[in-house]
């Protein structure tokens, strides 16, 4: 089966967005245990623990740092980005926090081409509506709560960081990529989480572990996708989070989904299969 490097693309996202929502509800588990600067300084301890080896194997050339203007934007961007999520997952229930992330793949539309002047077809850009009315039929936040704006503020950080791996040179390897990003938001976090540290048992470190490693997943995952192929084609696929969203609340919460949530659902996976491709296969195998 030979795969379009846009389909490869979309698959790495959908894949990568399953981590993101696992690694949600790991947050979720700690029910606020842990300070927001604290919880963001473990998970970039982590991450650069868990990336370190993969690092040092690569060539001296492999491993050195390039753009380090775009990587230390990428850091700040998470130390942001992290530190809202954790506030909004904390305060907002999972699947009201999800809706405002999921503002993130609308919000790469106008960005990619303020920043990247790419100009996606009328078609993404209508599937990227539909896909985003489909976020607000299936989680359908019954109030606002102040800790949107942090889920807000976790979207907009994210779509930019996204953006900006396509700024990244060809040669940086993704490994390289998330080592020098991860390692460079380690002063500033530390200095912030000294501040308001506070006591951990074995059970919340295990849980920032784990959504450290999940998260670097995704972030990994991400890097590859944006690089491979122009934003606006291949934003559509992180509404696929909201689907494994729905799914884990099914499986660990007991959240049965309604019709009207099916029908967000339907509105949200339709447009990211590939008819196109699809139906040009059949058409050669006819």
């Amino acid at each position: 089966m030979n795969w379009s490097i846009t389909t490869i693309a979309i698959t790495l996202l959908v894949v990568g967005n399953l981590a993101a929502s696992l690694s949600d509800v790991a947050v979720k588990m700690l029910e606020g245990g842990i300070s927001t600067f604290q919880y963001v300084f473990l998970r970039q301890l982590f991450s650069v623990l868990i990336v370190l080896p993969l690092w040092l194997k690569q060539s001296k050339l492999q491993r050195a740092l390039t753009a380090p203007a775009i990587i230390t934007i990428r850091a700040l961007l998470i130390i942001i980005g992290s530190g809202c999520m954790m506030i909004a997952v904390t305060h907002l229930p999972l699947a009201t926090a999800n809706a405002i992330f999921y503002a993130a793949p609308l919000l790469m539309l106008p960005l990619s081409v303020l920043l990247l002047k790419e100009i996606p077809p009328w078609g993404k850009a209508l599937s990227t509506m539909i896909g985003f009315i489909g976020v607000l039929i299936v989680l359908r936040p019954s109030q606002f709560h102040w800790a949107g704006y942090f889920a807000l503020g976790t979207a907009i950080t994210l779509a930019l960081f996204n953006l900006l791996a396509r700024k990244l040179p060809a040669q940086q390897t993704v490994i390289t990529a998330l080592f020098w990003t991860s390692l460079i938001s380690l002063p500033i976090t530390a200095l912030l989480a000294y501040l308001t540290w506070q006591p951990l048992d074995w059970q919340a470190l295990l849980l920032v572990a784990c959504s450290a490693g999940l998260i670097l997943l995704y972030n990994g995952l991400a890097v590859k996708a944006y690089k491979a192929a122009p934003a606006g084609q291949i934003a559509l696929a992180e509404y696929s989070g909201l689907v494994f969203v729905v799914l884990l609340g099914v499986w660990g919460f007991n959240e049965i989904p309604d019709s009207m949530t099916a029908l967000g659902i339907l509105l949200i996976i339709v447009p990211l299969l590939p008819l196109k491709e699809l139906t040009q296969r059949r058409k050669r195998d006819l």
